[in-house]
């Protein structure tokens, strides 16, 4: 018997997506009760297999122990995230670092370098923030994370498979802007790009439509959906 998988991207808010690959379901940086402007999505019935972390931020990280602990999803991060998480009652945890790579049941996971800080909501450590470059049967993507643009970006070709489309921060202040997130697509040789960390609040809000019309002018495609919204590669 073959079974045939897509991979179906939900967006959630600010950075926050579900990405359903060869029937598992890694959620990324899940705050979403905080987000005004994801009120209308019900966390009670968020599905998850796998919760991935890109850092400490309370913006990344605020529903993943509530989350983690109904659907029993595993939450992966850099070890000093995932030991907080411990600490906190997380049951299920697999920590990483930058470079390291692991398979699980979906496929593969890399974390990738980012620039960025890190800390815990109670001030510690937060350990090295990254990225994750997601290899399966089904197609490879990559979550960046608060991220600015880096040339360590220029690696993932190098180290990992063919990418069908690419998550990037678009909202600028706190992570790369626009501009920036044009050449970390050439960096990383994905032409079809979805934003993330955008418009949720005042230092990160974008023109959209000005956003869509840069990447386009370099023959890009920009996504940026709305809250709630799936679609399927």
């Amino acid at each position: 018997m073959f079974y045939y998988y897509t991979v179906q991207i939900t967006y959630y808010g600010h950075a926050c997506f579900g990405v359903n690959v060869a029937g598992k379901n890694l959620l990324f940086d899940p705050f979403i009760r905080p987000n005004e402007l994801a009120k209308h999505v019900d966390v009670s019935t968020i599905p998850a297999d796998y919760i991935f972390l890109s850092h400490g931020h309370f913006d990344h990280m605020a529903d993943a122990l509530e989350i983690a602990n109904r659907t029993g999803a595993a939450i992966i991060s850099n070890y000093e995230v995932v030991t907080w998480f411990e600490k906190q009652g997380a049951k299920k945890t697999h920590p990483m670092n930058p470079g390291g790579k692991w398979k699980f049941k979906f496929g593969s996971a890399k974390l990738v370098a980012a620039v960025h800080s890190s800390s815990m909501p109670d001030g510690t450590y937060g350990g090295s923030p990254g990225g994750f470059v997601i290899d399966s049967a089904e197609g490879n993507f990559y979550y960046s994370g608060d991220t600015a643009l880096t040339m360590d970006m220029q690696l993932i070709p190098l180290t990992c498979g063919k990418l069908n489309v690419a998550l990037l921060p678009i909202g600028d202040n706190f992570t790369m802007g626009i501009d920036d997130a044009i050449i970390a697509s050439d960096f990383v040789k994905c032409d079809k790009v979805i934003g993330l960390h955008y418009d949720t609040f005042g230092y990160i809000k974008i023109d959209k439509d000005e956003a869509k019309q840069k990447f386009a002018a370099k023959g890009k495609e920009l996504l940026l959906l709305n809250i709630g919204e799936t679609i399927e590669l």
